[in-house]
């Protein structure tokens, strides 16, 4: 099994950007689709981004289109998610998972999950 770990979040104005990375090891990260999710305490995970296996293709939450962009390197076994014009409504922990069937939005089709990144939006 892939094991993932998030890094990039923090403490940000309303209208900055962010990068979050979340690299792999373990098993062999093109064959897997990932995708970004996020959770705020006491509410349900949300689905934020997927892309697929080699990067040609990509889903966005309704919420996120248009200002998040998802991509990957497999050369470095990392998977990344651009925020920009973030929110305060964007304010949750970022968790990155790995998925062996393809992408999907639905969390659990997912395998492998990260530990998860804090993401703070201040207004």
């Amino acid at each position: 099994q892939v094991q993932l770990v998030e890094s990039g979040g923090g403490l940000v104005q309303a209208g900055a950007s962010l990068r979050l990375s979340c690299e792999a090891s373990g098993r062999t990260f093109s064959g897997y689709a990932m995708g970004w999710f996020r959770r705020v305490p006491g509410q349900e995970r949300e689905f934020a981004a997927a892309i697929s296996w080699s990067g040609g293709s990509t889903r966005y939450a309704d919420s996120t289109k248009g200002r998040f962009t998802i991509s990957r390197d497999n050369a470095k076994n990392t998977v990344y998610l651009q925020m920009n014009s973030l929110k305060p409504e964007d304010t949750a922990v970022y968790y990155c998972a790995a998925n062996r069937e393809g992408i999907s939005t639905l969390g659990r089709y997912y395998d492998a999950w990260g530990q998860g990144t804090q993401v703070t939006v201040s207004s």
